[in-house]
C-alpha cells in the first residue's frame, strides 16, 4: 500500500542534519505534550504517550527534553495544541495528506497553503484525498534490529497484518485497535521502535516523473520542514531511475 513518501530517504540525506534533528525533536515534543493532555502523564496507561516516548528514545532525544515535554503537557503553561488535517494535490495529481499539531490554526493553514501554491499543488476539501485511503497502525524498526523472518514472525504473533522490509526499516502494519498491544509486544523483543503510530495508506499510486517529480519533492520537503506539521503522506509512484536522478541533483 502506498502512503508514505518515497522521497523520504532523499530528504534525510540532504544537508543541514543538525537542523533536521532539532526539528524532529520539536515534533516529538509536541506529540508528547498532546498525548499527555489527552490521556495523562503515565505511559503505561496512555498508549499514545508510550509510543511518543519510544520514538523520542529511538531518536536519541535527551531524557531532560522528554521530561520537559511531559511537564508542559501536564502543566497549565503548556501549549493548547489542536490536531488538524489538510488534504490536497501535488504536481501530477498526487494525493497529499498533512497532519499538524498547532496552537494557531490560521498560521498553520497559511503556511501549508503557501507550500502547496509555491510548488504547483493545491489544497482540497476535507476527505478529497482521504476518502480513498485507510487509517492503519504502523511500526518501524531499523533493519539491523532483526532478520526479516524474525520480524515477520514477531509481527504475526503480535496480531499484525503485514511486515515488509524496505531500504532502511522493517515496516509492520496492523489495524488501528491493535497498535497499542502490538507495539508493546514488539518492544519487549526488539526494544523501542523508530516509530509506532497511525498512518494513512492507499492502494492508489500516481506515476510522476520529470518536472512534476522535482516539484513534488520540493513540496513534500517544504511541508516536512514546517514546525506545525507532524506527518506528510503522499501516493506517488516513481521509478528507481528517477529517484536516483533526483538524489544526484540534490
Amino acid at each position: 500500500m502506498a502512503g508514505h513518501s518515497k522521497f523520504a530517504n532523499i530528504m534525510h540525506r540532504k544537508g543541514g542534519q543538525d537542523k533536521k534533528r532539532a526539528l524532529a525533536f520539536t515534533k516529538i515534543a509536541r506529540e508528547i505534550q498532546a498525548a499527555v493532555k489527552l490521556g495523562g502523564a503515565d505511559p503505561n496507561a496512555n498508549p499514545r504517550l508510550f509510543r511518543a516516548l519510544a520514538a523520542g528514545r529511538a531518536a536519541n532525544m535527551p531524557k531532560d527534553n522528554l521530561q520537559r515535554a511531559i511537564d508542559r503537557g501536564s502543566g497549565a503553561g503548556g501549549e493548547n495544541l489542536e490536531e488538524i488535517r489538510y488534504e490536497g494535490f501535488g504536481p501530477g495529481g498526487v494525493g497529499v495528506i498533512v497532519e499538524c499539531l498547532s496552537d494557531n490554526r490560521n498560521r498553520t493553514a497559511g503556511e501549508v497553503r503557501a507550500a502547496f501554491a509555491k510548488n504547483g499543488g493545491n489544497l482540497g476539501e476535507t476527505n478529497s484525498v482521504s476518502f480513498a485511503w485507510k487509517r492503519v497502525g504502523e511500526i518501524r524498526y531499523p533493519l539491523e534490529k532483526a532478520s526479516e523472518d524474525s520480524m515477520l514472525e514477531a509481527a504475526i504473533e503480535g496480531g499484525c497484518d503485514d511486515c515488509v522490509s524496505e531500504d532502511e526499516h522493517h515496516v509492520v502494519t496492523c489495524e488501528m485497535a491493535a497498535l497499542a498491544g502490538a507495539s508493546q509486544a514488539l518492544a519487549k523483543k526488539f526494544g523501542d521502535p523508530a516509530s509506532a503510530k497511525f498512518v494513512w495508506r492507499t492502494e492508489i499510486a500516481i506515476p510522476v516523473e520529470g518536472d512534476n517529480a522535482e516539484a513534488l519533492m520540493k513540496l513534500l520537503d517544504q511541508l516536512d520542514d514546517l514546525d506545525d506539521v507532524q506527518s506528510v503522506y503522499s501516493n506517488e509512484d516513481i521509478s528507481d531511475a528517477e529517484l536516483a536522478r533526483l538524489a544526484h541533483e540534490e
